[in-house]
């Protein structure tokens, strides 16, 4: 398992290499999700699922050989107009640099994305991260952001879990994808 301690104490994201993941990253991946407060733990099975069947629509970061950064995604069946986006996950130390949104953006830019135009994602009311997060992608979109109650604490959640609130970004059109600053 990869330890985060070995990593400088903030790390610049202009050095970060961003790719879609591979097999192999499945353990890395579960271990920053882990290292990483208020995200829901994903069992590493899901993690690897994902750096297999939906690795056309994740994203990792890494910064000398590190895994630094997360992003998992996947187009619903049922609109294949939509990146749903699952879990946005960013080290400690690389925080605050746009990163998050630089993942975001890879994964739009690939052929498979390129029917997508709009972003889906769901986000609890305290997280103010993530809202300033999908609202910076909005304005780099041009495009409106809505939201409403998805899957609601006492009605799916069984009192356990807060409100999830899903953020829709879009339409947006295929050029507006250069996020400006996402490079």
């Amino acid at each position: 398992m990869q330890s985060t301690e070995a990593i400088p104490r903030k790390i610049q994201h202009a050095n970060a290499r961003l790719r879609a993941p591979r097999p192999e990253d499945g353990a890395a991946i579960w271990a920053l999700v882990q290292d990483t407060a208020g995200l829901d733990d994903n069992s590493m099975y899901c993690n690897l699922l994902q750096c297999t069947h939906f690795a056309a629509t994740c994203a990792l970061a890494e910064i000398d050989g590190r895994v630094v950064g997360w992003v998992s995604g996947y187009i619903p069946p049922e609109t294949p107009d939509v990146l749903f986006v699952w879990q946005v996950c960013v080290s400690e130390r690389a925080r605050g640099q746009g990163l998050a949104r630089r993942l975001i953006a890879s994964v739009l830019a690939r052929d498979a994305c390129s029917g997508v135009r709009v972003v889906h994602s769901t986000i609890t009311r305290d997280n103010a991260a993530s809202w300033a997060l999908f609202g910076a992608i909005a304005d780099s979109l041009d495009a409106d952001l809505t939201r409403q109650p998805h899957f609601e604490r006492d009605d799916h959640f069984d009192g356990r879990h807060e409100t999830e609130y899903l953020v829709s970004i879009g339409p947006f059109e295929r050029d507006a994808l250069s996020l400006r600053d996402a490079a």
